[in-house]
């Protein structure tokens, strides 16, 4: 079983239309707290960010926050975090935010929390990491992404083994529980295949 001490959470800078997304992430913050799980996340104040920061914080929790400079001019960065981490650019802030956690979870949001779920998980393919990544697909949010990603397997765009990284649940709970339970595939053979 994986030793989870931190965990990335990706998510967006709105709290979209539903009130079901800002309890979900208020419920992830919480469980955080209670498992003693450091949320490292984007360092922002506002949208489903500032929610799940805001839960951490109330309850006594650790949070660490990475925003990017030209961020803090727009006046969104969270200063209540327990640490808050600034660096020059985008690229940098993933960088950072992988290196501090020891799994990652999707929450809805927008292209950038797409981008940096994907990216996590090209690396993980890649075999830079053998962390953990899950969706919390909080009401069903991420069910065309899911299926999606079936057909990019059925089709042979993506390995099944490949497919099977990314883990998925409606519950917190439960995809914690898949998450510290991972176990990375051995990629030694289709790295040297793709190499060739």
């Amino acid at each position: 079983m994986n030793k989870i001490k931190s965990i990335c959470v990706f998510c967006g800078s709105s709290t979209g239309e539903n009130i079901i997304y800002a309890e979900a992430a208020k419920e992830l913050g919480k469980l955080f707290v209670k498992e003693k799980i450091t949320l490292v996340y984007g360092g922002a104040k506002v949208g489903l960010m500032g929610i799940i920061a805001d839960e951490v914080i109330a309850n006594g929790g650790k949070s660490i926050g990475v925003i990017p400079d030209f961020f803090s001019t727009k006046e969104i960065a969270h200063t209540q975090l327990t640490e808050l981490i600034y660096v020059s650019s985008m690229a940098e802030r993933k960088a950072v935010l992988a290196d501090l956690s020891d799994a990652f979870i999707a929450m809805p949001g927008g292209f950038g929390t797409l981008d940096e779920l994907f990216e996590m998980m090209t690396a993980s393919q890649l075999d830079l990491h053998k962390k953990s990544v899950g969706i919390l697909n909080t009401n069903r949010y991420y069910d065309a992404l899911i299926a999606q990603l079936d057909r990019m397997q059925t089709d042979q765009f993506m390995k099944a083994v490949h497919r099977q990284m990314l883990l998925d649940d409606e519950n917190p709970h439960q995809l914690l529980e898949k998450l510290r339970h991972y176990e990375a595939p051995s990629q030694e053979k289709w790295i040297r295949k793709i190499k060739e």
